[in-house]
């Protein structure tokens, strides 16, 4: 959640604090390149209507809509994650990237914030304005999905 003192500050203090939320959402939900792209045109579009932006209850969720929608004549299915170079990141499954790929949007960006980026799931929730119970039940799925597709038992 956005401090209200963020909020009543300039757009610099905002950006600082909220830029990664949204950009980790987008390049979830699109992929890395289209992403950052996604992320920086949602920014633009925040710096432009912040008067606008800083009275919203939720500004950065609607800059990860805002996001959404200007990228959505530049999409491609699937999106385009990185792919694990072997040897490089040993931790790493190097079939993820595909394996998330094939989730559903929603569930690739709720696995993606809640594991990969740390985020709790009200956070995540917060972000995207659905409820909680939502966010539980796309991790869920989308966990089973993974290990599923990465015959991994849990």
């Amino acid at each position: 959640m956005v401090s209200s003192k963020i909020l009543s500050g300039t757009f610099t203090e905002f950006f600082t604090e909220v830029e990664p939320r949204p950009r980790h959402a987008l390049v979830a939900a699109l992929g890395t390149e289209l992403g950052r792209d996604a992320a920086a045109e949602a920014l633009a579009y925040g710096w432009e209507h912040w008067d606008e932006l800083r009275h919203m209850s939720n500004p950065a969720g609607y800059l990860y809509k805002v996001g959404r929608s200007r990228s959505r004549r530049f999409r491609r299915q699937p999106p385009l994650l990185p792919p694990i170079q072997p040897g490089r990141m040993p931790e790493v499954e190097p079939g993820l990237p595909t394996a998330l790929a094939r989730l559903s949007e929603r569930q690739r960006v709720i696995v993606v914030l809640v594991h990969s980026s740390g985020w709790s799931q009200t956070d995540v929730a917060k972000l995207l304005g659905v409820s909680l119970g939502t966010v539980h039940t796309h991790l869920m799925r989308g966990m089973k999905r993974l290990r599923s597709e990465l015959g991994v038992e849990s």
